[in-house]
């Protein structure tokens, strides 16, 4: 197991953001019990991107408590993990949201539009900064 307490994700573990590998990531309760998500996941620089909707329990945890956790295991390897413990540093609404989305699902599904939105949905970009960083 290696381990970073600088929060750099180096270029061997980038594939496990930019490939097709859900993520768990874990927040908060506001009684201080954890939960956990399978989610998409994106990075650019050395951030973590996570796609929501307003309102879902992960936003509203992290806009209470930033303190986020985030595990992937490579699909075809589950030894080729990574485990990422940070804050969120920036939650952003509207068209950069909107497009995130739509990216992901090209990425998760092959497909040009997100096809699960709701009416009245609004998108929000999660940007993670990493604080620690533990691989294998």
């Amino acid at each position: 197991m290696s381990k970073k307490e600088n929060g750099q994700i180096d270029s061997s573990l980038r594939n496990l953001f930019e490939d097709k590998n859900l993520a768990f990531v874990a927040t908060i309760m506001k009684d201080g019990s954890p939960q956990i998500t399978p989610t998409w996941v994106d990075i650019e620089d050395n951030q973590i991107l996570i796609n929501t909707a307003v309102g879902r329990t992960k936003q509203k945890n992290v806009a209470r408590d930033p303190r986020i956790a985030i595990s992937i295991a490579d699909k075809n390897n589950p030894y080729h993990m990574v485990t990422v413990r940070g804050e969120v540093i920036d939650q952003i609404t509207g068209e950069e949201a909107e497009n995130h989305i739509d990216k992901m699902a090209k990425k998760y599904l092959n497909k040009d539009k997100y096809p699960f939105g709701t009416p009245g949905e609004k998108r929000i970009l999660l940007k993670v900064k990493p604080t620690n960083v533990a691989s294998m």
